[in-house]
């Protein structure tokens, strides 16, 4: 992402990562936060990069200039950025709301062509329900509609 900022281009993978990141397929949310906010987050349900390295560097720089809600990064705020990388695990079809936990689970939701998805262990997220609505309104599904769930864990690198 640093490259990226500084250069409009994106940074080469370094030769030495660890074979995980190598030989691994799998989607990935790179989150930045700036003084304690979200400044951006972009990521993949499903991987859509030959391995979990590119997809990381290709998320981290959505995150950076893409994210909808947000200025691209400016230099001036590099050092300021936090990140976070999170790793999903193969979404799971879930049938009733008692097998979701806000807290170990991240949440799909679906109707139709329309998905969203929420990362678990987000601060001021407390209760799955409140998962579901933000997922929800992510998608521009309206609170009343019906969805299909999903579930899914993470391994978050801080």
């Amino acid at each position: 992402m640093e490259t990226f900022v500084k250069t409009h281009e994106p940074a080469s993978l370094p030769d030495d990562l660890p074979a995980e990141l190598l030989n691994r397929r799998a989607g990935a949310f790179v989150s930045l936060h700036k003084d304690g906010n979200l400044r951006g987050c972009i990521g993949t349900i499903v991987a859509t990069q030959k391995n979990l390295a590119e997809e990381i560097l290709q998320n981290a720089i959505s995150a950076c200039s893409k994210d909808p809600r947000f200025e691209p990064v400016t230099l001036d705020e590099l050092d300021a950025i936090e990140y976070s990388v999170d790793v999903l695990g193969e979404p799971e079809r879930v049938f009733d709301v008692k097998d979701l936990d806000v807290k170990r689970y991240g949440v799909i939701v679906e109707n139709g062509q329309r998905r969203g998805l929420l990362l678990p262990d987000l601060e001021g997220v407390d209760t799955v329900e409140e998962q579901i609505a933000i997922s929800k309104r992510k998608a521009g599904i309206r609170p009343e509609e019906k969805v299909a769930l999903w579930r899914f864990e993470v391994i978050r690198h801080h």
